[in-house]
């Protein structure tokens, strides 16, 4: 059965910009929430989110990585993170650094 989000992340009103991704319980390091874009050449930039991709927000001090793992680019935490604690990553606009 499909889910749009782990069971431990919610959607809601961020600080940063919009709506971002929060955690609703502690993330232990190293987590992989799963797949936030699949690449599909049909697309502009290359790429089809999925609602996990579509609501992360930037920082220059994430709390998660984006990395690419064949055709497609999974979040992954790179500290534990706290219930409450908006997930972000540091990206421009399709590009990871």
């Amino acid at each position: 059965m499909y889910k749009p989000l782990p069971k431990y992340l919610t959607i809601k009103e961020s600080n940063i910009h919009g709506l971002g991704l929060f955690a609703i319980s502690d993330i232990k390091k190293d987590v992989v929430f799963g797949i936030s874009h699949v690449k599909d050449d049909r697309f502009d930039d290359g790429y089809i989110r999925t609602p996990l991709g579509g609501f992360f927000n930037h920082s220059d001090s994430p709390n998660c990585t984006a990395y690419v793992d064949g055709d497609f680019i999974k979040v992954k935490s790179i500290v534990g993170i706290k219930s409450g604690e908006e997930i972000t990553v540091k990206y421009w606009l399709y590009t990871l650094s």
